[in-house]
């Protein structure tokens, strides 16, 4: 799922118009329809984002909500900072890089990255 995809789906199960939704809280009707469509990216700004999910319905630290933030720091092209705060887990990026690119991941980093995510 991409951002803008959560926003529509989490705004609709709220029975909300766009434009009802965006008078409700104060958004660009159209602004918040291109961020829904894909062709703008999601807020950039922390508090922007949160009070975004906050308007949804998002509760911080339920699922959703971490699920929420991690596809607005994957369509800006950032790391999520729990992520960047975790040094194991920064220490093993590359190999999920280089896996993700198709290229050859020895077993023993493969099997050192599942503990890892699994500890997680």
């Amino acid at each position: 799922m991409r951002f803008g995809e959560m926003v529509r789906k989490l705004r609709l199960a709220k029975e909300l118009s766009l434009r009802e939704f965006c008078l409700r809280h104060g958004h660009d009707a159209s602004n918040m329809s291109k961020i829904e469509r894909g062709r703008l990216g999601p807020p950039q700004k922390p508090a922007q984002l949160e009070q975004l999910a906050g308007q949804l319905g998002l509760e911080d630290g339920t699922r959703e909500w971490q699920e929420f933030m991690d596809l607005a720091a994957a369509e800006a092209g950032r790391i999520p900072e729990d992520i960047l705060s975790d040094e194991q887990v920064l220490q093993k990026l590359p190999i999920l890089f280089r896996a993700a690119r198709g290229q050859r991941v020895s077993r023993q980093d493969v099997e050192k990255l599942i503990e890892n995510v699994r500890k997680a």
